[in-house]
């Protein structure tokens, strides 16, 4: 591994997936980074295999909105893996809770 790594954020778990006028329940994975050369917190993930959202979408790459309890966003799904499992994408605000200090860092003192 290269001497550069990034601290990853992320989420787990059911969350609402926003495809033109239809709202699906999903399950993702996602994770995310700030990207310092650019300025932009990068977000990114896997949708869990879903017939619906793959008949909506077709194979093809599509504007969504995504929600989970933590926040939404605004981002992209793109073509699904082997797995029938979409990539979902985004840039600036995550829809998931991300440290913003150093004290939300720290491990809590027991």
């Amino acid at each position: 591994m290269s001497g550069h790594e990034h601290d990853e954020d992320g989420y787990t778990g059911a969350a609402t997936l926003v495809l033109g006028e239809t709202e699906l329940d999903i399950e993702v994975e996602l994770r995310g980074h700030f990207q310092p050369i650019d300025g932009y917190y990068r977000w990114y993930g896997r949708i869990k295999a879903n017939p619906t959202l793959s008949e909506l979408a077709g194979g093809k790459k599509h504007k969504v909105e995504i929600r989970t309890p933590e926040g939404s966003a605004h981002g992209e799904i793109s073509d699904p893996d082997p797995w029938d499992r979409y990539r979902i994408m985004g840039k600036s605000t995550p829809p998931f809770a991300v440290p913003t200090s150093l004290e939300d860092l720290a491990p809590a003192e027991s």
